[in-house]
């Protein structure tokens, strides 16, 4: 095992762990909803300000690695390209809590809405479900432990990992790396 495998996966076991336990005592206190999941998975570009700067399409965008690295910041390229994790509680979209929609970071794909997210306690930016047919998922074993991460469809993006410890009623937990995503104010 390599160095900074093992020391991602040191850091990684115990704050999921501390993550969960925070979520399962959120998640009875968490508000009711008012629109249903379906309602807010479809509903998203109500949230978008007119003429925003996003993708429209999900056709495959292509480039390089040196196009990639001219792009985006040394973060970034970790986290997107490398699929890299940020440290928790570093991404000021973590405290995020205006109307908006969050995108790629790499491309401009709206991936999630401010309505999509929580608290979840872990330190990175948590969704309960995300934009229908925006990700794709992959398994990972990084960890040892199987883990389902998901990339963005269109630039291939790594943003994070989705679990099944969420609030109701999907407890599913997407937790996304921040420096993978780019928030777009309402």
């Amino acid at each position: 095992m390599d160095r900074r495998l093992f020391l991602t996966t040191l850091t990684a076991v115990p704050l999921a762990l501390a993550g969960v336990f925070a979520l399962r005592r959120s998640a009875n206190a968490a508000a009711p909803m008012t629109a249903t999941v379906e309602q807010i998975r479809t509903s998203w570009t109500t949230l978008l300000p007119k003429n925003a700067d996003v993708a429209t399409s999900t056709d495959p965008l292509v480039r390089s690695n040196a196009d990639w690295k001219k792009t985006l910041g040394p973060q970034q390229y970790d986290v997107l390209r490398e699929e890299g994790t940020e440290r928790p509680f570093s991404s000021p979209l973590n405290d995020e809590k205006r109307a908006g929609v969050f995108v790629c970071a790499g491309c401009a794909l709206p991936l999630f809405t401010s309505k999509m997210k929580f608290d979840s306690g872990t330190g990175w930016p948590s969704f309960f479900t995300s934009i229908p047919d925006h990700l794709a998922m992959k398994k990972d074993f990084k960890i040892i432990v199987e883990r389902n991460e998901y990339h963005c469809v269109r630039c291939g993006g790594h943003q994070g990992h989705v679990f099944d410890d969420g609030p109701p009623p999907t407890h599913q937990r997407w937790c996304n790396n921040g420096v993978a995503l780019r928030f777009i104010p309402a």
